[in-house]
């Protein structure tokens, strides 16, 4: 019987820059990825605060935030690092630096595209050490209401992520499904691009509370009652892809790789993080350093 490859951890070949601004706090920000030793995972590092001000990229160290996910380590915060996460893990990328010199990452389009072609654009080496990784071996489920995400094992050793998006407040988003296999070449064409989502009266909500306000219809997907406002979808189901790309940043605060069948119905952010921990919790085989 032929054996399967050992997969090895990664990291990349050099530095490479994303700047943009927060969604939230309209500040402007750079994002520099920086090379890492093989066992050090993925760490923020708050450049504007001093290059000891780290933070892991670990599901211990999130906060609770509306609509998307934060890291507090000490006092150190960085906002909104679902998608750096994603693009990260999507890559196959498991050892980083991310050093930013504000709380926020970059909003960017709204998707993990310019994250990853950023990374693309230095390259992706081996370190010889095989990966870390989380294997999951009987279900596990987290429900809050009507809403739930599980994981249960994969007979082909695959990572493969189903969203099942569920918006009757919107006709034009509506139900819609995304299911992919994660591979590099996969999540770059498949997930990377797919950007993230709000109504016209949420956009307009947030920005009576002065959240928001440098964003426009062209940063990201506002929909109204007839569609994307100023925008076209790069997929008919990109909503649905988009909620599975936060599935994947989510779940990379394991800090490992995850081998399983992930499916998600109307979850969002904290149920993501209440599984990842479950998942840690039963079935990490492998401890990791416990800080930066």
């Amino acid at each position: 019987m032929r054996r399967m490859a050992v997969p090895m951890q990664q990291t990349i070949a050099g530095r490479a820059v994303v700047q943009g601004f927060g969604y939230w706090s309209g500040r402007d920000v750079r994002v520099e990825f920086r090379p890492a030793a093989a066992g050090s995972g993925v760490t923020f590092v708050r450049s504007d605060l001093g290059s000891q001000a780290r933070a892991p990229a670990r599901v211990e160290w999130r906060v609770e935030a509306p609509r998307r996910s934060n890291l507090r380590f000490g006092r150190v915060e960085v906002d909104m690092v679902e998608h750096v996460m994603a693009a990260l893990a999507g890559l196959n990328i498991d050892n980083c630096e991310v050093w930013v010199d504000q709380p926020e990452m970059p909003g960017c389009d709204g998707s993990a595209a310019a994250f990853v072609d950023a990374l693309l654009r230095v390259g992706i080496v081996q370190q010889g050490t095989e990966a870390v990784c989380l294997r999951v071996s009987e279900p596990v489920r987290v429900t809050e209401g009507d809403c739930w995400i599980e994981a249960r094992p994969s007979a082909k050793g695959e990572f493969q992520i189903e969203y099942q998006l569920d918006y009757p407040r919107c006709r034009t988003i509506g139900r819609q499904v995304a299911r992919i296999v994660l591979t590099p070449d996969r999540f770059r064409s498949e997930l990377a691009p797919c950007r993230t989502f709000v109504l016209q009266s949420e956009a307009d909500a947030l920005k009576e509370q002065g959240l928001g306000r440098r964003v426009t219809s062209r940063d990201l997907l506002v929909f109204s009652d007839d569609g994307p406002i100023d925008n076209r979808l790069r997929f008919p189901n990109e909503c649905a892809r988009h909620k599975a790309l936060d599935v994947l940043g989510d779940l990379a605060l394991a800090g490992r790789r995850i081998v399983g069948e992930i499916t998600a119905h109307r979850s969002g952010h904290r149920l993501h993080a209440e599984l990842t921990k479950a998942l840690v919790e039963r079935f990490a085989t492998s401890p990791l350093r416990a800080s930066a």
